[in-house]
């Protein structure tokens, strides 16, 4: 999979207490890009606790600690960060404007 942008996920790691972030969040990255992901089946096969909010894919890193979501395009294999941050700022957002 193709995954645009690497530079918000390091955005987060480089933010003050989010260090711990970065190790989970370079080895998802790692992980996805060899991914050939074609339905939402694939990521739930590969991410049993991914959820599915419309056309959002929510991941847990690090632990649960941090929420990482996404917008998948399965027809160009691409997978699009639209946002990452704690349960609190998870829960502030409106998942499908992100």
């Amino acid at each position: 999979m193709r995954i645009i942008a690497l530079k918000t996920l390091k955005n987060h790691w480089e933010t003050p207490g989010r260090k711990d972030s970065e190790g989970p969040l370079k080895a998802w990255f790692a992980f996805v890009r060899q991914m050939d992901w074609e339905t939402p089946q694939d990521v739930k096969d590969a991410f049993g606790s991914a959820s599915f909010v419309g056309e959002r894919v929510v991941f847990n890193i690090a632990g649960n600690k941090y929420r990482l979501v996404v917008w998948i395009n399965y027809a160009f294999r691409t997978v699009y960060i639209r946002f990452i941050g704690t349960h609190a700022e998870y829960d502030q957002i409106d998942i499908g404007k992100v």
